[in-house]
């Protein structure tokens, strides 16, 4: 009887150490919420569509091997990227669509029903955000995980913190420590060249060029802004918006010039004849109708009066890298521009096509950024 006492003290030593329910290990997210990361995560629900590309830098092979849910911004937002995943992932078809782009089209009831041992939700964009409190309670009395990731707000600094976040979290740490080796090393191919800059050009972004009709849609103290600043520029509208995004008058602009004028492309080949005033660039988009799309919308009155688009100073950028954990690359493309002679050699095609080939289960084929005719 002693040694049986004995064996059942040691035993309730053992799992006093263990936690409840053999817990993994408290984490905080990028929204500063502490977390209790699951023993194990074997189904996810995603607050982004496109936030398959994440999964497939830390499930390589098998992206979709855990996905059982995500909203539906992927296939409304980039249908020609969606097109590509779902024609290399037939199984795509049978991950269940929880709602549409805004928060409040989530299913909460969908989303328990699939029972997911955890939620990855971005801090802003589309999808449930930090703000949608009741969401949130729902899914953790569900015994859901729920976790925030960033790659917009701040992408620079929170892309490498939500990658070692989510390799704790999807037990793929090896992977996520790779791929943040090489983001580093891409993004100091830029940073350690800026000590060598003297004057930093003045840049005025145009939030998805042609998708509403007045002018000017631009970006605050965040998300592109930030990445205009890592690539040597000065964002015209850093100080002016409150928040990350609103509008700049045509007036301010035209009496306040910028040295360059950068554009974010939202349209494809599906809306380059039905939008002429769109930026078409993604997928299989080719260079010289990326560059055509670009030059007519820059004929828009008060835009063609800019003296960056008289001195063809004018670029435009794939608006999906804002929120892609490849964004460095568009910080490259970006530090070639303003400062062409310092980062002469760097070669942002070079880095996009090593990138993807070592981290996604797909070649990115088409046109990321374009110059003005």
């Amino acid at each position: 009887m002693a040694r049986l006492l004995l064996a059942l003290s040691a035993l309730i030593v053992v799992l006093s150490t263990l936690g409840p329910a053999h817990a993994g290990p408290a984490l905080v997210d990028l929204a500063g919420r502490s977390i209790q990361a699951p023993p194990k995560v074997e189904r996810v629900i995603l607050g982004e569509g496109r936030a398959l590309s994440v999964m497939a830098i830390l499930d390589r092979g098998a992206p979709l091997s855990r996905v059982v849910g995500m909203m539906g911004d992927f296939p409304l937002l980039d249908a020609a990227g969606y097109t590509k995943w779902r024609q290399r992932f037939p199984a795509l078809d049978d991950v269940a669509i929880l709602g549409k782009v805004a928060a409040d089209s989530f299913s909460v009831e969908q989303a328990i029903a699939l029972k997911p041992d955890l939620a990855i939700f971005s801090m802003a964009g589309h999808g449930p955000a930090p703000r949608d409190a009741e969401i949130i309670r729902q899914l953790e009395a569900a015994g859901i995980a729920v976790v925030f990731v960033d790659f917009f707000f701040d992408p620079l600094v929170n892309t490498p913190k939500s990658m070692e976040l989510l390799g704790v979290l999807l037990d793929r740490q090896a992977q996520a420590a790779q791929f943040n080796r090489v983001y580093a090393a891409e993004l100091a191919k830029v940073s350690g060249r800026l000590d060598k800059v003297k004057s930093r050009p003045l840049v005025f972004i145009e939030n998805r060029v042609g998708l509403q009709p007045d002018c000017c849609a631009s970006i605050g103290n965040g998300i592109l802004g930030k990445m205009v600043e890592a690539a040597g520029g000065r964002n015209l509208a850093r100080d002016l918006i409150p928040g990350y995004a609103g509008m700049i008058s045509l007036e301010y602009l035209l009496t306040h010039q910028p040295d360059i004028y950068l554009g974010t492309a939202v349209g494809n080949l599906e809306t380059a004849k039905t939008a002429p005033e769109r930026v078409v660039m993604g997928h299989d988009v080719p260079a010289g109708l990326a560059r055509q799309s670009l030059t007519q919308a820059l004929t828009r009155p008060g835009i063609s009066s800019l003296d960056a688009v008289r001195r063809h100073r004018a670029h435009a950028l794939w608006h999906h890298f804002v929120h892609s954990p490849f964004n460095v690359v568009a910080v490259q493309a970006m530090a070639k521009w303003f400062h062409p002679e310092v980062f002469a050699d760097l070669d942002p095609a070079a880095t996009l096509k090593t990138m993807t080939a070592t981290f996604q289960p797909m070649e990115l084929t088409g046109t990321f950024w374009a110059d003005a005719l």
